[in-house]
């Protein structure tokens, strides 16, 4: 018995260890902007962002700069939408750079299609110009534009606005929702050359290929009973508790295999929540449990001494951890299950398999690498 109390509690503490030499990367981030053409045709695409993001965090997530895991920022712009204001190009900022994927997920469930005007020059001259980029020329810094209509819409020469994002060290993806040879024609392909990017096309109307295994039910379930873990404080703490299970709903909903994507991405470093949980807050040291007030705590700690609510937050993260635990060694045995499989329809061109196609070849020529 107390061999198997030691060999857990070993387990607790390298998982302890390794978890926060991961938050430790230096400062190196990927940012990566999602362009998104809203317009009465892209009803697949939006399909494809929504149930296809944890795919691709997960895939964010397995990315290294000198062995240390790197953060993710995520912004979202969506162009080409008769109901946004003509003045500001049929265009919008819906997210600025942000590491709270719940906030993602939940403004891309709430896009809405409309017909409109495409100005992808515009668009992408407004993400560079708006949102916050590093500066630093080891952070990898990616812009992805999808859609379907001519790129040279607009007053804003999209020449100009890939070249000026070059100039910052900003790759432009371009991933045109259609035939190959019509989005050359239709200059994607040269906006995206011009920024050092790539083109790509994409069938906006298949479902990306996901085989099931015997270990999806328990890490869907393990996935759920992490937000049992996360102690909401602050005056957006009970709010932001509501939207990460309203975004396990969600993913739940479209598909057996956006639930278990999700569920992973929970499990891993980028999902972080400092703003709102106190884990996380206190594991970032961007809060002090003597500064906060009582107002501020949830109610089971309004009335605990210092060490009590050490000792409450610790047990939740302990907690955490061992759900994380549970979580990544099923998936080792899912990913081994998946490989002995012949995916047959691997091949879909979805914008999820697009962007973690294009990310990873980026990502490693600027020297990071992927833990698989």
């Amino acid at each position: 018995m107390k061999t198997k109390l030691f060999l857990a509690a070993l387990t607790v503490f390298i998982f302890v260890n390794s978890h926060v030499k991961s938050q430790n990367a230096d400062g190196t981030s990927i940012q990566v902007a999602l362009l998104l053409d809203t317009s009465n045709s892209m009803d697949g695409l939006i399909d494809q962002a929504k149930t296809e993001l944890w795919s691709v965090v997960n895939e964010l997530a397995k990315a290294q700069y000198q062995n240390l895991a790197t953060s993710l920022e995520i912004a979202l712009y969506e162009y080409g939408n008769d109901k946004l204001e003509v003045n500001d190009g049929y265009m919008r900022r819906v997210v600025d750079f942000s590491t709270d994927l719940d906030l993602i997920s939940e403004q891309l469930f709430a896009l809405k299609t409309d017909g409109g005007y495409e100005y992808c020059g515009q668009v992408i001259d407004k993400s560079v110009s708006d949102l916050k980029w590093s500066t630093s020329d080891r952070d990898l810094k990616i812009i992805f534009i999808a859609g379907n209509e001519e790129f040279t819409q607009g007053t804003v020469d999209y020449k100009m606005s890939c070249k000026n994002a070059k100039s910052k060290g900003i790759i432009v993806n371009s991933i045109f929702c259609g035939d190959a040879e019509e989005g050359i024609r239709y200059f994607w392909k040269d906006g995206a050359q011009l920024a050092d990017g790539a083109y790509l096309n994409i069938n906006q109307s298949v479902t990306a290929a996901y085989i099931e295994s015997p270990f999806d039910e328990e890490i869907m379930k393990l996935g759920v009973e992490l937000n049992k873990t996360y102690i909401a404080y602050g005056g957006e703490g009970e709010e932001r508790s509501v939207r990460q299970e309203a975004q396990d709903s969600n993913a739940a909903g479209s598909s057996r295999g956006v639930a278990v994507n999700r569920a992973l991405s929970k499990s891993s470093h980028v999902y972080k929540n400092s703003k709102w949980d106190l884990v996380d807050a206190v594991d970032d040291k961007t809060v002090s449990i003597e500064k906060l007030s009582k107002d501020d705590l949830p109610e089971e700690m309004k009335n605990m001494s210092k060490e009590e609510k050490e000792a409450y937050i610790q047990k939740k993260k302990t907690e955490r951890i061992e759900i994380q635990t549970k979580i990544a060694e099923l998936n080792k045995k899912r990913e081994q299950y998946v490989a002995e499989k012949q995916i047959e329809n691997s091949e879909n061109s979805t914008l999820g398999n697009a962007i973690k196609q294009l990310i990873r070849t980026q990502a490693e020529a600027k020297n990071y690498t992927f833990k698989d």
